[in-house]
Parts: structure tokens; sequence; C-alpha cells
């Protein structure tokens, strides 16, 4: 059933601060009621803001199908898409950026997930068509990952050659974007030089993956960096789980974690574990929280509201 089929996309946008810029971003989202926005999430200290949008997704076309076929939902879905990061870009100058948050761009991360009884093989089909739209129409570098890229790279492996994880301002801040024009890795898509009001995007498709954030309470970055490291399954701990530290406000830094693989390794356990190292260290962890709806949630906000449609 065509209905069951659908696609989430969350965009990343390096702002929370300037509203008349979110207002446009929304604005421009709002010109494709097809794909709805789902969620938001905004983080004033990190200075950026989180979209969740929810779209009905075509089958992907068959060798034997006639151009008739053509999956126009999924074309939709990526104008949709396109439209809020071209408003980004041009409400929002990056060089005027500061945040605790690590970026490389203006819109700093795009990714497709597949839900329902949709395929990966429509998300990275989607991100792919919008990551050509992208470098082309907005002249931004653009890197893909995870099925949308031919070899399967991921997220932070793009984001270590790139210097993502390295404040590049005092006091563990971010600050502008990329401070050089030259890059370390060949993007995939459009010019080879940063435009320093834009910076870089890096756009993805993945299964599912849950961010879930920990505040610790220390003012001690080298303290938190130690437990976020222990967390992390590249560093031997639990599996499937991205950790890194990031101050948030004077007495707070937090574990911000990727958990790339939610059913085998969640929220709760991620929670225990950074408690148990955390004591460790002799330093108090707050309860953490999800920056997005659950999975099973924003399909069911989707189904409700399309049912109004």
């Amino acid at each position: 059933m065509l209905k069951s089929m659908l696609g989430c996309c969350k965009v990343y946008i390096s702002e929370s601060r300037n509203r008349k810029a979110l207002e446009s971003i929304e604005r421009a989202a709002r010109l494709i009621p097809e794909a709805p926005i789902i969620n938001k999430f905004e983080d004033d200290t990190y200075n950026r803001v989180g979209y969740t949008l929810v779209s009905k997704l075509s089958p992907e076309p068959s060798s034997s199908s006639s151009s008739s076929s053509c999956p126009l939902r999924n074309a939709v879905f990526s104008m949709a898409v396109f439209s809020m990061v071209r408003a980004a870009v041009e409400s929002i100058d990056l060089e005027m950026h500061s945040g605790s948050h690590p970026r490389l761009g203006v819109v700093d991360h795009v990714c497709f997930h597949p839900l329902l009884s949709a395929s990966l093989d429509q998300a990275s089909t989607i991100a792919k068509s919008l990551a050509a739209d992208v470098s082309h129409a907005l002249q931004v570098p653009t890197f893909l990952y995870g099925a949308a890229h031919e070899e399967g790279r991921t997220l932070d492996a793009i984001r270590r050659e790139l210097g993502y994880f390295k404040p590049n301002s005092s006091g563990n801040q971010w600050s502008g974007g990329l401070k050089s024009e030259t890059l370390a890795l060949k993007p995939d898509e459009g010019p080879a030089q940063v435009p320093p009001t834009k910076g870089v995007i890096v756009i993805g498709a993945t299964q599912w993956v849950d961010n879930y954030n920990i505040p610790v309470f220390s003012t001690d970055i080298s303290v938190v960096r130690r437990i976020a490291k222990r967390v992390s399954g590249r560093r031997g701990g639990l599996p499937s789980v991205q950790a890194m530290a990031l101050k948030h406000g004077e007495t707070v830094i937090e574990v911000a974690c990727n958990l790339l693989e939610p059913n085998k390794v969640g929220g709760e356990r991620v929670q225990l574990e950074v408690e148990r190292l955390a004591k460790e260290e002799g330093v108090a962890v707050g309860k953490g929280y999800f920056t997005d709806l659950s999975q099973e949630k924003i399909i069911e906000s989707y189904l409700k509201l399309d049912s109004f449609m």
C-alpha cells in the first residue's frame, strides 16, 4: 500500500536565535503541504534547530515501468526540503553564527529515513536528488553519506575529515564555519571552494537514528570527554553509539549521543552507562532527553494529520 510507504527527513540548521530566518524557513516548508513539519526542536545554547518532515513515498520505478510511473511524490519531498535549505542559505550568514554545537554549514546536516514499508533505496534516491539540486542551484559543496554514498561512507567519517569535532573558538565554542576555504575532502557535488557565508552541507540516508543528550553537572570538559569516549562504540563502549561532550551553559556539559541502532542500544541503556561512568569520575548526572519524537510517534502524528489533509 502506498499509504504505508513513508519517508522522514531531519533537517538540522545552524540557527535558533534569528526569528526572521526561522520564519522564512518554515514559510518555505508550508508551501508544500504534502511534506509537513511534524516536529521542531530548538536549542538556544547550541544555536541550532532541527526540523522533522514526513511525506508519503511512491515506489521506485522498475525497469518495465513507463515514464508515467515516475515517483512524483518523492520529487515533491525533495522539493520541500530544498525549499527549506534555500530559505536557510538566503537568510542566515554563517560568518555571524556562534554557539556551543559544532557545524559545517548553515544547513549542517540533512538525513532521510525510510518509515513503515519504505526502503532505504527510496530514501537514498531522494537524498541524492536533493544533493544535486542544492549543490548546483545554491553553489554549496555537498557531501553524501550512508546509503546515498556509493561506498556507504559514514557521517562521522566526513565530520572527522573536516574538523567538525574540534572547537574553533574560545571556551569550547564554535564560531562561523570552516576556517579554510580549501576542503580536506572532495565534495560529492558542487564547488570545491567553501563559501564562508554558507559553509558546506552533508546529506545522507540511513535507517532510523535517535539522538539522546545527557546533562552532566560539571564545568570540566576533560572529565565529560572521558565519559563520552568510554560510552562511544568507536572507543570500545556501547555498540552503535556515538558520543561527544558539548558545553551546554555555565554549569552543564552534555554527553550528546547518536544511537545508530536504537532497537538494540537505546536511551535507557546509555543513561545507565553514563551514570555509572560519571559516578567513577565523581560528578552528578541529570536525566537525558531525546531531541525528537520517537519513530512511532512521528508516524502516528503524520497519519493523524494526513487524515485531515
